[in-house]
Parts: C-alpha cells; sequence; structure tokens
C-alpha cells in the first residue's frame, strides 16, 4: 500500500550528516528531504533483545533522530548469540543502558531516550503517545496483544515481528489504514501450544532478518517512499530460504478496529486474556532452602527428555509436558506431598501447573524462571 510519507522533513541537514548519510542521501526516492524526515522521526522500539538489537543499530545508522528503547531485562550469557548489542562485560547490566551506549558510540547525531520498565497497560498509552511509530519486538502474546491495542486507540502504526527455530514473521499493522493484529490472531493461542524461543530455540541470524524487515518498513513508512507492507504477512523459512507473502484482511467483526468496536479501552490484565495468569511461584532460594531442610515435596521436571539429559535440577523426576496436556502425568502425581514443576524458563511449568491444579493438585507451585534462574543463581 502506498502511503505518504509519515513524518514532516526537519531541519536542513548539516555538513556532518550530509558526509555521514551520502550513501543514503544519493539514493533517488530518498535525498536530502527523506533524509530530512528520518531525522525528524521518532521511532519506539519495545523490545531489546533478539530482534530489538539489530533493529535499534539500523535505526540509529539510518539517522532516526529520536529512537525510545523499552526494555525491564538484564544481559544474561543466553542472549548474546543473538542480540548483537550486547558483549561478554555486559553481563548482568540493563539492556536499555548498554543499548543507549552503544547507540551513541555508534551515531552521536540520535537522541536515544530509554524506559527500564515492563510495558503494562498503565504506561504504553503514555509511552507509546510520543512517537511517529513502534517496533514490536517483543517475544510473548500478552505484551503483542497490548501493544496493538494502545496502537489502535493512538492511531500509530506499528511494525510486528516474531522469530522461532528457524522460521520469521513479520507485519505492518496500521488499524486506520488496514487489519490490526486482532485481525490477524483474534484470539491467543492455546496456553503451551507455542513456545517462546527460550522453550524452542532460535537461529541467531534469523533475528537480524526479521529486524532489517523491520525496520526497512519503519524507514518506507516515514519518508512515504515504496509499498508499506499493510495487510500482508511476511514469511521467512531460512531452512529452506523461501520467502512468501499471506494477505491479512481487516476483520469487520474486531473488537478493536471492526466496523462497531466493542474494546474501547485497554484490558486490565493481558496476561489473563492470553491464559497465563500469574501462578504460585517459588523461588531458586526458597526452593535451595526445601533441599537443606529435607522438605518432602516432589521436584518434577516437564522439559522433553534430551533436555534432561543435558542438564538437571539434582532430584529433579522428569515428566515431559506432553504427558500433562492428555492427563497421563495425573496418575503419577503423589496426593500427600507438595508438587513443585519446572521446566527451562518457567513457561512450560506454569501451563502445566493450571492443569493439575484444574485436576485438584492445590498443593502445588512451579520454579520462577526455571532451570535458567536455577543455573544462573
Amino acid at each position: 500500500m502506498k502511503t505518504p510519507p509519515l513524518v514532516n522533513p526537519g531541519p536542513a541537514l548539516s555538513a556532518q550528516q550530509a558526509r555521514r548519510y551520502s550513501r543514503q542521501i544519493v539514493i533517488p526516492q530518498i535525498q536530502a528531504s527523506g533524509q530530512e524526515r528520518i531525522g525528524n522521526a521518532k521511532v519506539l522500539c519495545i523490545g531489546a533483545g533478539g530482534l530489538g538489537s539489530p533493529a535499534l543499530m539500523y535505526l540509529a545508522a539510518a539517522g532516526v533522530g529520536t529512537i525510545g528503547i523499552v526494555d525491564f531485562d538484564t544481559v544474561d550469557e543466553t542472549n548474546l548469540h543473538r542480540q548483537v548489542l550486547f558483549g561478554q562485560s555486559d553481563i548482568g547490566k540493563k539492556k536499555v543502558d548498554v543499548a543507549k551506549s552503544k547507540i551513541e558510540e555508534s551515531n552521536p547525531l540520535v537522541s536515544v531516550t530509554t524506559y527500564t520498565v515492563r510495558i503494562n497497560p498503565s504506561n504504553v498509552l503514555e509511552i507509546m503517545a510520543g512517537y511517529d511509530i513502534v517496533i514490536d519486538a517483543t517475544d510473548n502474546f500478552a505484551t503483542r496483544y497490548l501493544i496493538n491495542d494502545a496502537a489502535v486507540l493512538l492511531n500509530k502504526p506499528y511494525v510486528w515481528g516474531s522469530v522461532n527455530r528457524f522460521d520469521g514473521q513479520a507485519a505492518v499493522f496500521w488499524s486506520s489504514l488496514g487489519p490490526c493484529y486482532r485481525c490477524l490472531h483474534p484470539e491467543p493461542p492455546a496456553p503451551g501450544t507455542v513456545q517462546n524461543c527460550a522453550d524452542a530455540g532460535v537461529l541467531g541470524v534469523l533475528c537480524a532478518s526479521i529486524a532489517s524487515i523491520q525496520v526497512n518498513e519503519v524507514i518506507k513508512a516515514i519518508t512515504g517512499i515504496g509499498e508499506l507492507q499493510i495487510g500482508k504477512l511476511m514469511i521467512y523459512e531460512a531452512l529452506e530460504a523461501e520467502h512468501s507473502k499471506i494477505d491479512i484482511h481487516k476483520n469487520p467483526l474486531c473488537v478493536m478496529c471492526g466496523e462497531n468496536p466493542t474494546q474501547v479501552s485497554l484490558l486490565e490484565n493481558y496476561e489473563s486474556f492470553c491464559g497465563v495468569a500469574s501462578a504460585p511461584e517459588i523461588s531458586v532460594e526458597d526452593l535451595k532452602k526445601k533441599f537443606a531442610a529435607n522438605d518432602d515435596f516432589i521436584l518434577i521436571d516437564v522439559r522433553e527428555p534430551d533436555e534432561f539429559a543435558s542438564s538437571r535440577i539434582p532430584g529433579s523426576v522428569l515428566i515431559p509436558k506432553a504427558h500433562f496436556f492428555d492427563a497421563t502425568a495425573l496418575d503419577l502425581l503423589p496426593r500427600d506431598k507438595e508438587i513443585i514443576l519446572h521446566c527451562r524458563s518457567g513457561v512450560r511449568s506454569a501451563h502445566c501447573l493450571a492443569i493439575i491444579q484444574g485436576a485438584g493438585f492445590m498443593n502445588s507451585r512451579h520454579l520462577g524462571g526455571g532451570i535458567l534462574a536455577w543455573e544462573k543463581q
């Protein structure tokens, strides 16, 4: 879809800017006026992880004048194979702080604003309101629906991306011109049916491929060049090196952007909407204390056998997630002692916990952060 430029041109380029962006300015579709629009643009990137890291690098390199970064997390060693903004010396530091420093070193001509917060219904509208366009570089469904709903309410375009193992997807959502994310996914997937990258894994270089598509769409939107991929789901399958597109049609019955929307404000709890309401947790420290006190409990690992073989918490028993979903695990669980479940990061165990508590095993919890937190702490 051809759209007019999202951003007006800013001040005339300085001699330094003209030199720095000369290879971009020489492109006939961009020229100095396009670069002035890029320099006047305000782009918010929610998430500084696998997609956010390369996206932020290329936003800065392109000369986007104001870049906002939202991320509450710290750098972990498991991030480094794909989150290319960070290095070994950054482990333990706040991602937004490291990202701001790296961006300013890469391009001191851009301005960086950071938000060391978890995006939520109480802050998302205020944060997003000050930006022209948003990049959704998050990795969970609750946050994706939250960003979408805020974008619809604010009439903001945003570029969504997703990666899993060897497959990546990207799309541009702008409810005033086309569909929103809820038109593609009216309902979130059932809990446990889609794994995050901590559990399923992701090829590191795939993040750069999808992030590049996202930034490319942002620049097109800012400058009004090319065809903005509104109403298109772009799919990249890395193993086959195949690109494809699927049309996304605006849903007239969409609760957010349909002809008669029934949801006119943000939900109070997006985790509950996605079926991942807070589950009773036990911390790594408290689990260690239970081991030390010889408490009577059973620790169950719900990962797959190959994961269990490569690393495990001493004393744990393997019952893979599939056995909870087909209910065969219920016959293996004791009713006379506390049950503690764990997985790699806490996602699968939370879903399994909901199942067993629904079956009456109320004396049960799961390990917050999973085996990753255990190994880290």
